[in-house]
């Protein structure tokens, strides 16, 4: 017999009334370049007061052997365990407003349990939209605006469109919930901040914050990044730094620009007004020819 969802948390009895909020969510494990997920995460929690307000029975979703969570000893004894959580905090925007955010390692067990405890959760509380968000790498430099991509369970949500048609990735648990929110008929979406390749595998705070004003822009919570601003310009500098002392860093970076700038003035190419006729399927066919062979050359 399937376990009740609801088996799978605690709720803390002193929750207010959370209609309307927003539900943002991060798990831990899945693809997230330049820890963008991961700082924007910390630093809501770090900005922004707050309490967990439910609880997940991790002992029954995590495999430890697979990943071992700290133990501290000190000369003879064992003195601290870092014990896994995933929990619900809630918190309160610049103005007052509530909202939720979900954190913790994504389980190793019982995807579709832990699914439908979150719908319940949002079902529950009336929540009236979730919002899950990651970094991607992607060969772009870091000299040029990068972009944030969206996708969501109504057309109508989503505000920054992805370059990829049709494509099958691994698995994540915030894909699932989205998917399955969607099917129930509630609102979710997800963004995914572009970080070069190169820096994808340290922390790029400029992702974070880029995900920051995505997240706030499509909730309407007031959102403070001031501590992501300064983090990302100490970041850049540094960055700045090696890429002028490391000849091979600055071709690698040389390059990724020619190739955007070439991408972009391409697209721009193809844009018309409103005035504008649209471009014959044969001029559309000679301005992706002249792309890709400049690609080519390149």
């Amino acid at each position: 017999m399937a376990q009740d969802p609801e088996e799978l948390f605690e709720v803390d009895s002193d929750v207010p009334d959370l209609t309307g909020a927003v539900l943002l969510h991060h798990f831990e494990g899945f693809m997230d370049a330049g820890s963008a997920g991961g700082t924007l995460a910390e630093h809501l929690l770090e900005a922004h007061e707050h309490r967990v307000v439910a609880r997940f029975d991790v002992d029954d979703l995590m495999d430890y052997r697979a990943r071992r969570p700290s133990m501290t000893y000190a000369t003879d004894r064992w003195e601290h365990y870092d014990a896994p959580e995933l929990v619900v905090h809630l918190l309160h925007d610049a103005v007052g407003s509530p909202f939720l955010l979900l954190t913790g390692p994504e389980p190793d067990r019982r995807w579709e349990a832990v699914t439908q405890a979150v719908i319940a959760l949002v079902e529950r509380w009336g929540v009236r939209l979730a919002v899950g968000f990651h970094g991607l790498p992607m060969g772009v430099p870091h000299t040029r605006e990068l972009t944030v991509i969206s996708h969501a369970t109504r057309p109508e949500l989503v505000v920054e469109r992805s370059p990829f048609n049709r494509v099958q990735v691994p698995g994540n648990l915030g894909a699932l919930v989205e998917l399955r929110m969607g099917e129930a008929g509630l609102d979710a979406m997800g963004f995914a901040a572009y970080v070069p390749h190169y820096l994808a595998q340290g922390s790029y705070p400029a992702a974070a914050l880029n995900l920051l004003r995505s997240v706030a822009k499509a909730t309407g919570l007031a959102l403070s990044g001031d501590a992501l601003v300064e983090s990302a310009r100490r970041t850049d500098a540094e960055i700045a730094r090696q890429v002028a002392e490391s000849s091979e860093v600055a071709q690698v970076v040389e390059a990724l620009e020619r190739q955007y700038d070439a991408f972009t003035q391409a697209s721009e190419n193809l844009l018309v007004g409103e005035d504008e006729s649209l471009p014959s399927a044969d001029e559309l066919g000679a301005e992706f020819e002249r792309f890709l062979a400049e690609q080519q050359r390149d």
